[in-house]
């Protein structure tokens, strides 16, 4: 069996116990004699200290065999009732210890007295009473920390699991969207068609080296939908426009991975898109460390089916986030989402999933 050590805090506890013991049975013992015999003082203190060490180390292995048996904090109340029988097992026989030792070698003439021992034991329990106290305390706060920690954690985990699988869903719903389109285009424009082919192999290139992370600065996702814009104009032509304008002092910040390009899709796939009636994206920044995504209304006769992945995706990474501020506005005239954007420091970094 390993012995166990005790800790600092215990360690002090011991040695300021200790003051107090051995002035408490040096006066049990001797009486009066504690202030005229300076004797008195150098035999007891070596002696009781010594008993006290040995009572002490038996006290630190009862006590960690104890937290071993019941460690949790729902077994605190069977732990607290067999400290109790420390009493009988470690203080008890320690304090009958120091009076049989001076009764049995008549230590400066000492005779063992009717209330010796029953003084003696009450200066054990008030001792043991107050840092068997503080003992369990600390253990307590400690496994209330642990718990704490590996909530902390299993939550990271949690989040971790959560946003891997939002990515996933987000590269098969993009690229699907993509076929459909070049599907389109081979029967209406085969040389459109190698064009937007050429450009989706470089879409989707970036598209997988920038979606490892869950988040991505708003500089980066700017330069894809960029890329991507050019895809759509491969198909649409003048029939769709696309004006950004950020303020270069949110570049760095973050906002979840491919949201710009799953919100410039939604608008695509849910309005009706022509040279009379052009489809109009705007994205900017605001302050309040915003950036808001308008598009003009234009309703489709035949409502495009979909399950509301690219919205809902974004706002569930939010929530994960636990970031407020995401908004989705609609009118008459306009839908526009509006994504807080998340400051690109070491904190945030942690927040989300960093590379391993």
């Amino acid at each position: 069996m390993k012995i166990a050590k005790p800790s600092k805090v215990k360690w002090q506890a011991y040695w300021f116990s200790m003051v107090f013991i051995s002035f408490a049975f040096t006066w049990i013992l001797y009486d009066e004699r504690i202030w005229t015999d300076w004797k008195v003082w150098a035999v007891t203190v070596p002696l009781i200290h010594a008993i006290g060490y040995i009572s002490f180390m038996g006290h630190i292995q009862y006590i960690h065999w104890l937290q071993q048996k019941f460690p949790s904090l729902e077994l605190t109340g069977k732990r607290i009732f067999y400290k109790l029988l420390v009493n009988l097992l470690v203080m008890t026989p320690s304090v009958l210890l120091i009076f049989y030792v001076f009764q049995a070698f008549h230590i400066l003439g000492y005779t063992i007295r009717e209330d010796d021992i029953r003084y003696g034991y009450l200066v054990g329990l008030s001792t043991n009473l107050i840092f068997e106290t503080l003992f369990e305390v600390i253990f307590i706060i400690d496994k209330y920390k642990e718990s704490i920690a590996e909530k902390a954690t299993l939550e990271q985990l949690q989040l971790q699991q959560e946003f891997d699988g939002l990515k996933q869903k987000v590269n098969p719903h993009f690229l699907f969207n993509c076929f459909n389109t070049l599907s389109s285009l081979i029967s209406e424009d085969k040389d459109k068609a190698e064009t937007f082919l050429d450009e989706l192999s470089k879409v989707y290139r970036y598209l997988i080296r920038n979606n490892e992370d869950g988040m991505s600065t708003l500089a980066n996702e700017m330069k894809f939908i960029e890329s991507y814009f050019k895809l759509l104009k491969t198909r649409h032509g003048d029939a769709i426009s696309l004006h950004m304008e950020a303020d270069k002092k949110y570049y760095p910040y973050l906002l979840p991975s491919l949201s710009l390009q799953l919100l410039v899709e939604n608008a695509v796939k849910h309005n009706s898109i022509s040279k009379a009636q052009p489809l109009s994206i705007e994205i900017f920044t605001t302050e309040g460390n915003r950036l808001v995504v308008n598009n003009n209304l234009q309703h489709r006769t035949v409502k495009a089916p979909g399950n509301k992945i690219g919205l809902e995706n974004i706002k569930v990474k939010y929530d994960l986030l636990h970031l407020p501020g995401f908004q989705i506005i609609e009118n008459e005239r306009n839908f526009t989402v509006v994504m807080p954007l998340l400051w690109n420091n070491a904190t945030s970094q942690k927040i989300i999933n960093t590379k391993k």
